[in-house]
């Protein structure tokens, strides 16, 4: 690995950490000089979770608020720009939240942790206790939002009034001290109301939500403007009701298209830097594919995963970072639903690269969410896991499944739904695992085509070889789960090499399986390459070393929805 370069910033959130303690920066500060020249009073971000909401908000915040450093920009584009920096950096008092905390079990819970949230920022500007433009009226108002309590003094509660008011009433006072409206940012601002949808109290948060959000962005004098950043773009029926005109920038529009999410140039800039170039394509097919107005971008998430990892492993596969930090629980819906004939077919040429057509709706509610499943492919495309191709007209746009890693989400959850579904008709298992102890190929292939008539097929064109097998291998080990009393590995060392799978059963008969996918569609020499390669590798030995008396070999071949099954017997 190569010595003396910068480190790369994993989970780091900070600008001000990031540029001082010598991590590596992918310049977004172009996105200042569009919000300053391109005005709107009150700035709605949307974007899927980890394209660098929260660093671009820290940024805001150290470029406006009194008192940074301009060190942090030298060398950046927007430095570049001295008349603006003269006018605009380092002017304005900045109040800055993030509600990604904000996530309580209940609504008790979660309106403290905002309270906490906004007592923790309003503490930071505890010279306005001192201040002398402030009268000690409004120096009473500002301790009820850092109130600490005293040796036994009864816990404080905020009462609604000031956490509704907070913002507004710390941009007052900041205003006030200053002589200069404050700039609000709120990171994640849709957190608490995900999490209140999940647990039960949405209503009392939405109420919460928007009370707030009216009195510091739309009856407010004392604010230059706000940037908010969030996943979904709500309803403003719901939550920015009477706002003048919020100005809603989401993934499909052009304005601020590159600055959330890596260009292609930035990627290869990176690689570069790190000495791992010759990953590009494997980064480009795992993590690109994003289209957000007018370009193209990767997740930063995991490109800057994946690198790291490359520099310590140069031939590591990509992984699936995403997958990781979130649930999900969309995609699970989502598949759901595939019971109706139609949709089965519109995920299977999902996940073989093709585009499938659809309205869009970006304003829901987070009841509407899940409604129907036309909502549900609103919600796919504005949490990143489709983006779009074109637009066709009006709210119609051509989706498609971004790159390799968010296929492989879908493939799972695939295989999730498929191993629920075998399990409501334990008598149809029954018969498929008697005759796959019995020897009985034809009765195996009989049952597994009628399994795969009922799942939904991969025939990824993106997917190598082995990636498909894979997904067939998983579907007869999602079937063999249902004998809880048989011995079952996959991919275990046997004779010369790995077998796919292996099966001891409690009659003592072992069985080897080898799965294909022949590109040609030639079943039958699937199955004869399958049975070569258990004999020639001595899979069995594995089997007769545990003891089992009677060896069945599988060849099994599948080409889409249609398999062929072939057993030798014997050793």
């Amino acid at each position: 690995m190569a010595e003396c370069k910068k480190k790369l910033p994993i989970g780091i959130e900070n600008f001000e950490k990031i540029r001082t303690e010598g991590f590596y920066y992918i310049d977004k500060t172009g996105i200042i000089k569009e919000l300053l020249q391109n005005w709107g009073e009150v700035n709605l971000f949307t974007r899927p979770r980890r394209f660098g909401k929260s660093l671009n908000m820290s940024m805001l915040k150290y470029f406006f608020e009194i008192g940074t450093d301009p060190a942090l920009f030298e060398g950046l584009a927007i430095a570049r720009d001295e008349a603006l920096c003269r006018e605009f950096m380092g002017k304005f008092p900045v109040i800055s939240v993030s509600f990604k905390g904000a996530n309580g079990n209940d609504f008790a819970m979660a309106r403290e942790m905002m309270c906490s949230i906004i007592s923790t920022e309003a503490m930071r500007f505890d010279f306005l206790l001192e201040s002398d433009a402030l009268s000690e009226q409004e120096k009473r108002k500002y301790e009820l939002l850092i109130h600490v309590e005293e040796p036994g003094e009864s816990p404080y509660i905020m009462p609604d009034a000031v956490l509704t008011t907070s913002l507004k009433l710390l941009s007052q006072l900041l205003y006030k001290h200053y002589g200069q409206k404050a700039i609000i940012l709120i990171d994640e601002y849709d957190v608490p109301l995900a999490k209140a949808f999940d647990m039960g109290y949405y209503d009392q948060m939405i109420t919460l939500i928007r009370n707030m959000f009216g009195e510091a962005l739309k009856t407010n004098d004392s604010l230059q403007f706000a940037v908010l950043t969030g996943c979904l773009r709500i309803s403003r029926e719901s939550i920015f009701t009477g706002l003048n005109n919020p100005r809603v920038l989401s993934v499909t529009d052009v304005e601020f298209d590159e600055y959330f999410g890596f260009t292609d140039s930035e990627v290869r800039g990176l690689l570069d830097y790190y000495e791992c170039g010759g990953a590009y394509e494997a980064v480009k097919d795992w993590y690109d594919g994003y289209h957000f107005g007018d370009v193209d971008v990767y997740c930063p998430w995991d490109v800057v995963c994946y690198c790291q990892k490359l520099r310590w492993e140069p031939e590591a596969e990509p992984q699936n970072y995403w997958v990781n930090t979130s649930g999900n629980d969309v995609v699970r819906r989502f598949i759901s639903y595939a019971d109706t004939g139609s949709l089965k077919r519109e995920i299977e040429q999902l996940v073989a690269g093709e585009a499938i057509r659809k309205e869009i709706r970006q304003e829901l509610t987070y009841r509407e969410l899940y409604d129907s499943l036309e909502n549900v492919w609103s919600v796919l495309f504005t949490t990143g896991y489709l983006t779009q191709r074109g637009k066709q007209e009006g709210r119609v746009y051509q989706l498609v499944i971004p790159n390799q890693e968010i296929r492989d989400i879908f493939k799972s959850q695939i295989m999730d739904w498929f191993k629920e579904k075998v399990k409501e008709d334990g008598k149809a298992l029954q018969e498929f695992c008697q005759a796959l102890e019995q020897g009985d190929a034809a009765g195996v292939e009989e049952k597994l085509t009628a399994y795969l008539g009922k799942t939904i097929s991969i025939r990824d064109s993106f997917a190598r070889k082995g990636r498909k097998e894979n997904f067939y291998h998983g579907l007869l080990l999602g079937l063999l789960g249902f004998k809880s009393d048989w011995y079952v590995t996959s991919n275990r060392e046997s004779g010369e090499g790995y077998s796919d799978i292996l099966i001891e059963t409690e009659k003592d008969v072992g069985i080897v399986i080898e799965v294909k996918y022949p590109e040609d569609a030639d079943l039958e020499e699937g199955c004869r390459k399958a049975l070569a390669q258990i004999e020639t590798k001595d899979y069995e030995e594995r089997l007769l070393e545990d003891g089992m008396e009677n060896i069945l070999k599988y060849g099994i071949a599948c080409y889409r929805k249609r398999c062929r099954v072939v057993c030798r017997k014997g050793l």
